[in-house]
């Protein structure tokens, strides 16, 4: 996994217990009630929006940069060994998930994006680490439906959010929100 995405879900965890135990203003690496590892039965999302698409026709495939922007993501992702990669059933969001479902040998999962709730439902009830591959106006609302910070509403040209949510048993979820 990339130093700044190992970091950053390391932080995941680190939060999650700070909101377990709010007492300690300071968190050390190396405190045994952070140190534990993610337990078994957690789980893990990435979400993105798609990467930037060539026209704004219903099915329309991605472009350059959107094709480009893909590489990246599979840069930043390549240790992450996904177990689970969904995508709605058009082209732009399968391109931007298929490289990373094929790079981790799993089969890319269809949803629809009118039911969310079901969606967020199986996730959570599903341990691993899922990438998932949607829309500006679906993206937000499955952050929120896992229980994670959608951030606000994602702009029309806006392609470069992607939320980590972990979600442990017993304990709130915690959203961390990048940008690639």
């Amino acid at each position: 996994m990339s130093k700044l995405l190992a970091a950053v879900l390391g932080a995941g965890v680190i939060w999650a217990a700070a909101l377990e135990n709010p007492a300690p203003t300071h968190i050390a690496a190396d405190d045994p009630q952070v140190a534990a590892p993610v337990a078994d039965d957690a789980v893990t999302v990435v979400l993105v929006r798609h990467a930037e698409r060539l026209d704004d026709s219903p099915n329309s495939p991605l472009n350059d940069v959107g094709r480009g922007r893909v590489e990246r993501l599979r840069t930043l992702l390549a240790d992450v060994d996904f177990t689970h990669v969904h995508s709605t059933n058009l082209t732009r969001t399968l391109d931007t998930a298929r490289p990373i479902a094929e790079d981790d040998g799993v089969e890319l999962i269809i949803y629809s994006p009118g039911e969310l709730e079901q969606l967020a439902e199986t996730i959570r009830a599903t341990p691993g680490r899922h990438l998932v591959s949607g829309h500006s106006n679906t993206t937000p609302q499955l952050a929120e439906a896992l229980g994670g910070d959608p951030h606000g509403p994602i702009d029309h040209m806006e392609y470069d959010r992607l939320y980590i949510i972990v979600i442990q048993p017993g304990r709130p979820a915690v959203t961390t929100l990048l940008r690639f």
